[in-house]
């Protein structure tokens, strides 16, 4: 009993209530209903029924890869170019990314709306120009474009924390047996961020993969992704079960990304330790 209520436990036991109250009881919560009909009873016609939502799931899928390759393609070469800048330079580049972060969700989706909508900054800078309007807001490509603009940091940041660990000697080692730049790149950098690439795939992945917000007010609601559909069913309590339902397939495949991520990033961690010991 003493080791039980020991001084360790102690200091714990706020944040195990806080976990049990607010994470283990609404998944648990979350089975229940997935598993239950309106009267309680034991039930899988809502896990049958998930194949209604099948377009759903596989447009959401879409648009989330989509969304994550664009912030990778972006987001790795300013990752590497705030790496290799001074140090005064990376506390400004830090400070632009970070800044529109601290900036509520609702608020960035909104400006977004401002500068794309068809009287907004984009298409007003288009007629002045003496160009024809495009037509942003209401389309996948706007809800992909927001979901970049918004989950853009998750990519770069932790890529720029792999690199900034790459020893520069493996890079001058590599320049010294021949390699170009773009060997230095493809054959030392990336393999060597695997780690930072994985852990940005994953974040930005499951931000997209289980918004709502964007899609509503960027799509225009001509389309729905699986978070549109999983708020719709839980504004009335006859649906709890379907949205649970779906909610529980969601969180499987967040699950099934983040042992992803934590494979390769133990995987990664394994080989460095046994770097260090060969040395």
């Amino acid at each position: 009993m003493k080791k039980f209520f020991s001084k360790g436990t102690a200091v714990a036991a706020p944040h195990l209530v806080w976990c049990v109250l607010f994470i283990v009881a609404p998944l648990l919560f979350v089975l229940y209903y997935s598993f239950t009909d309106t009267s309680g009873a034991f039930t899988l016609e809502n896990m049958q029924s998930l194949s209604d939502y099948s377009d759903i799931f596989l447009t959401t899928i879409e648009m989330s890869i989509i969304s994550t390759f664009g912030c990778f393609i972006i987001g790795y070469p300013l990752a590497y170019f705030i790496s290799r800048s001074s140090e005064k330079q990376k506390k400004v580049y830090m400070v632009l990314l970070m800044l529109p972060m601290w900036t509520n969700l609702l608020i960035r989706t909104y400006s977004m709306m401002a500068i794309l909508d068809d009287g907004g900054f984009f298409n007003t800078l288009l007629l002045s120009l003496e160009l024809a309007p495009v037509h942003i807001v209401g389309t996948k490509g706007a809800v992909i474009f927001g979901m970049i603009y918004d989950f853009f940091p998750y990519m770069v940041l932790p890529i720029y924390t792999a690199i900034t660990k790459i020893d520069h000697r493996v890079i001058e080692a590599a320049s010294d047996l021949g390699c170009n730049g773009m060997q230095i790149m493809t054959r030392v950098i990336l393999p060597l961020s695997r780690s930072g690439i994985i852990s940005g795939i994953t974040m930005v992945f499951v931000s997209s993969i289980s918004t709502f917000y964007i899609s509503q007010k960027l799509g225009g609601g001509t389309f729905e992704l699986i978070g549109d559909t999983i708020e719709r069913q839980f504004q009335s309590p006859s649906t709890y079960h379907i949205g649970a339902s779906i909610s529980l397939v969601m969180m499987i495949l967040i699950l099934i990304s983040l042992a992803v991520m934590n494979r390769f990033s133990d995987e990664e961690e394994n080989s460095a330790a046994r770097s260090r010991i060969g040395k």
